[in-house]
């Protein structure tokens, strides 16, 4: 009969090859205040770092970093976004961010509170989700 393999998946991990990839690609200017946009979908969260003029310094995603499927929008793929950015923000300098968060995903909270985590101060946070004034156009009335 022999010995029963048993092949164990690394669950919910990040890819390293991708992350030291995403850090090397970032500017390597050096800024004291920006701010960090976070969009998370229900598909994604996608998190953009920018200086106080809105030029992008670095951005990174779920799904950049090697988490596929639904796994790309829960609050653990999010929360490692956060750290990675917040890492190469403060390999910048960074010492204070403006957090602007879109988007109604799971991501949004996890993803903010891993980047304070790093010791990044965050001074404000503003909630910009897109709402729609008016919605889409009404089913016709039926005729009966």
């Amino acid at each position: 009969m022999g010995k029963k393999r048993i092949i164990r998946k690394q669950g919910g991990t990040v890819n390293q090859g991708l992350r030291s990839r995403a850090l090397a690609r970032a500017t390597k200017k050096r800024v004291e205040r920006g701010t960090l946009n976070i969009q998370a979908t229900y598909n994604n969260t996608i998190v953009t770092l920018a200086d106080k003029r809105g030029n992008t310094l670095m951005a990174s995603s779920s799904g950049s970093l090697g988490f596929k499927g639904a796994k790309k929008s829960t609050p653990f793929a999010a929360a490692k976004v956060g750290e990675l950015v917040a890492e190469r923000a403060l390999q910048m300098g960074m010492s204070e961010v403006d957090v602007v968060i879109r988007g109604v995903g799971s991501g949004r909270e996890s993803a903010m509170r891993a980047f304070a985590g790093k010791g990044v101060a965050v001074s404000a946070v503003r909630d910009e989700t897109p709402v729609p004034f008016n919605g889409p156009r009404a089913k016709k009335p039926r005729r009966v």
